[in-house]
């Protein structure tokens, strides 16, 4: 595809819908499905690695799951500017890389195994790479498949993107803990090494949009725009960061087994309801579709921090994953509509910078508010924190039938 039918295929006039819609985003979520392997393999088995294998405290359990999202705030908006300003493809390509060269610092941090400060901080470093890494592959996705698409299928983009993002935390929970119980900590360095390299071989043949040559709004503007929808989602994400970080250590501590069958549970329930009910934040509004998801999130934390056996906490798991499947995308909604097209790249950084804010602060205090009063304790604050999430969402519902349709932030 040339430069000319490249930004053809990226202008609102020839986006596609509907059915057709779903065909051209098919690609980009298989991208996206491999690429979040790597992340998806090591969730059930880093807190192991890092208190039992390093025999390192919560605090850091914490800080190594949330070190992600804290290299995440920082490259957020440099992926967007990225991804508009060079082009999505691009920017997927530039995260698969940096990838990858996480992996290798999990390799390294091995070598210092008997040295577990040495190791944890080298193993701390490949998880800040791996934070910039996901800042590229998903703003380049979300921002490839808004490029390609309808605008007024804003919802669905998002929601099928990021439902390939945790189908691949789905197949990888299973995947990285029979990884680790066979052949230990070194095959999930390996595979994220390799699963990032591989994926350039499907991201090669696609088509490109290319960038817009209009005028692009700085990141503080923009993101004054999108900040109420992503409070909103940022207050939502504290639970998702308890259940990643906590939820196989919650299983231990209790003598229940199979704990990454909570990661399963909460990413199979997550993926279903977001294909089947991805498309109702574009026609029932954001905000609306968000509060009545924060209500079943805060639930489904609330059952896991009080299960006294696994089948209520797995069932928890589920409802945290069908809360937590569509508040993203209804915030996100309400977030894209606030800017102009060409900066759809860096509104969706901005947005998720407030999530990234969440989950980077989040994994610490959790972490510590777990070595004073207990595991199950960490599932209820963070139940607290997603109902915080509610008058945000009916804010938005309000203002949004009293102005009508928000104007774009101008460039």
């Amino acid at each position: 595809m040339n430069r000319r039918q490249a930004r053809a295929a990226g202008s609102p006039r020839h986006a596609v819908r509907g059915g057709r819609s779903v065909a051209t985003l098919l690609p980009i979520m298989g991208v996206v499905l491999v690429a979040f392997l790597v992340i998806g393999i090591a969730m059930p088995v880093l807190p192991l690695h890092v208190h039992d294998g390093l025999g390192l405290g919560t605090f850091l359990v914490g800080l190594v799951a949330g070190s992600q999202f804290a290299a995440a705030v920082i490259s957020r908006p440099w992926a967007g500017h990225y991804a508009d300003g060079r082009g999505a493809k691009r920017a997927v390509v530039t995260g698969l890389v940096v990838a990858a060269a996480s992996g290798l610092l999990y390799l390294l941090s091995l070598r210092f195994i008997g040295a577990p400060m040495t190791s944890g901080m080298i193993l701390l470093s490949g998880r800040l790479l791996l934070g910039a890494a996901e800042s590229f592959i998903i703003t380049g996705a979300v921002s490839w498949g808004l490029g390609l698409v309808d605008a007024r299928d804003t919802g669905r983009v998002i929601a099928w993107v990021g439902a390939a993002m945790f189908a691949a935390f789905a197949i990888g929970a299973p995947a990285g803990a029979a990884l680790y119980d066979g052949f230990g900590f070194v095959a999930i360095a390996l595979a994220t090494v390799l699963a990032p390299l591989a994926t350039l071989l499907l991201v090669a043949p696609l088509p490109a949009v290319a960038p817009s040559s209009q005028a692009r709004a700085g990141f503080t503007r923009v993101l004054g725009a999108v900040w109420a929808p992503g409070l909103g989602s940022a207050l939502s994400s504290v639970g998702f960061g308890a259940l990643t970080a906590f939820v196989m250590l919650l299983f231990v501590d209790r003598g229940w087994s199979h704990g990454w069958l909570a990661y399963t549970a909460f990413a199979t329930v997550f993926i279903l309801a977001r294909l089947a009910f991805g498309h109702l934040p574009d026609r029932l509004g954001g905000a609306r579709v968000a509060l009545v998801c924060l209500l079943i999130e805060a639930a489904g934390l609330a059952l896991v921090g009080l299960a006294p056996w696994s089948g209520l906490a797995l069932l928890g798991a589920a409802l945290i994953g069908l809360g937590y499947s569509l508040v993203y995308p209804g915030f996100g909604v309400e977030a894209v509509r606030r800017v102009p097209p060409h900066s759809r790249g860096l509104a969706m950084g901005a947005y998720t910078v407030c999530l990234d804010i969440a989950l980077g602060a989040g994994g610490p205090a959790l972490g510590l508010i777990a070595s004073g009063a207990g595991l199950g304790a960490v599932f209820l604050v963070s139940a607290v924190v997603a109902l915080c999430a509610v008058p945000v969402a009916l804010w938005l519902g309000a203002a949004r039938r009293g102005a009508g349709p928000q104007p774009a932030c101008r460039s």
